[in-house]
């Protein structure tokens, strides 16, 4: 709608409609094909011919639309505007009428014109707006979209929640140590106990789960960022024993095992700074620098 040279691909994935999730009409149909036909009618309908096609992704969803030509010359732009603005008017009489009653569409090569009830006129306010407004009710996305997974928080409000935890974790039991043989002598590195998501959040402070509570995910999401220090897993919460790390696969080609191997360590070792121990691997088998000296 935006104008005529315009030119679109879309990528139907969730089920909505103009004004909230899409109303089944058709059970003869699985609910994917009956929703791509109606993502195919809306191009129709806004005068495009509707090219389908399916991407070479890993995704169960991945048929596409493209709408790179319109059946209409540029004369009638004006009139085909206004069918348009029917059609949201029409979607939207589905969407609130709670409908007892479907509406029906019919349904030609994608191309499905109007409802077939669509023969009353829109509310006043309605068609008054309709040049600006696509309907009433509608709430566009927000320009810049809020980052809430944990990455925007503060990096020393970050830090102190993941001292605090590891701290948490290397306390919460008598001494538990790991123990390995290396060159004959034996090295212990304590890797603390394991707590549940839940016996973590107790000891937090209410301010700091204030914060957490809201980012998406919370405070699983902080720990399962800071993967260096943590590992998450089925809903406990370990220290990460970097040597039981699995190392990189010898089926990689020699040139890309030769530029891992060669990596610039550019963030300094969490356990090399703040483990009671200090870090469970000597410095060249370490991915994190062991000191400022050795970052790059």
């Amino acid at each position: 709608r935006s104008s005529y040279s315009c030119c679109y691909f879309v990528l139907p994935c969730c089920f909505f409609d103009f004004h909230g999730k899409y109303s089944r009409r058709q059970s003869k149909k699985t609910q994917y094909r009956e929703y791509l036909d109606f993502v195919a009618q809306v191009g129709f309908v806004c005068g495009f011919h509707v090219e389908e096609d399916c991407l070479r992704i890993p995704s169960t969803k991945r048929v596409s639309f493209i709408g790179k030509s319109r059946t209409y010359p540029p004369a009638e732009h004006a009139l085909i505007d206004k069918q348009i603005t029917e059609f949201i008017n029409s979607r939207q009489t589905c969407a609130v009428a709670t409908c007892d009653r479907r509406v029906g569409f019919k349904h030609e090569d994608h191309c499905g014109g109007l409802c077939e009830e669509a023969g009353s006129e829109p509310p006043e306010d309605d068609a008054e707006t309709a040049g600006t407004i696509w309907m009433p009710g509608f709430q566009p996305r927000e320009k810049v979209e809020q980052i809430r997974n944990c990455a925007s928080l503060p990096r020393d409000f970050v830090d102190e929640v993941v001292l605090n935890v590891a701290n948490l974790l290397l306390n919460a039991a008598p001494q538990k140590s790991c123990s390995d043989m290396q060159d004959g002598n034996m090295n212990t590195w304590n890797q603390g106990e394991s707590l549940s998501l839940r016996e973590v959040a107790e000891h937090l402070n209410k301010e700091t789960l204030k914060k957490l509570k809201n980012e998406y995910g919370g405070l699983q999401t902080l720990l399962k960022n800071n993967h260096q220090v943590f590992e998450v897993l089925n809903g406990r919460v370990h220290i990460r024993d970097w040597r039981k790390e699995k190392p990189p696969s010898k089926t990689k080609p020699e040139v890309k095992r030769r530029l891992s191997a060669e990596a610039f360590k550019t963030r300094l070792c969490w356990f090399f700074i703040h483990h009671p121990d200090g870090c469970s691997l000597p410095s060249e088998a370490c991915p994190y620098a062991h000191g400022t000296e050795e970052l790059r």
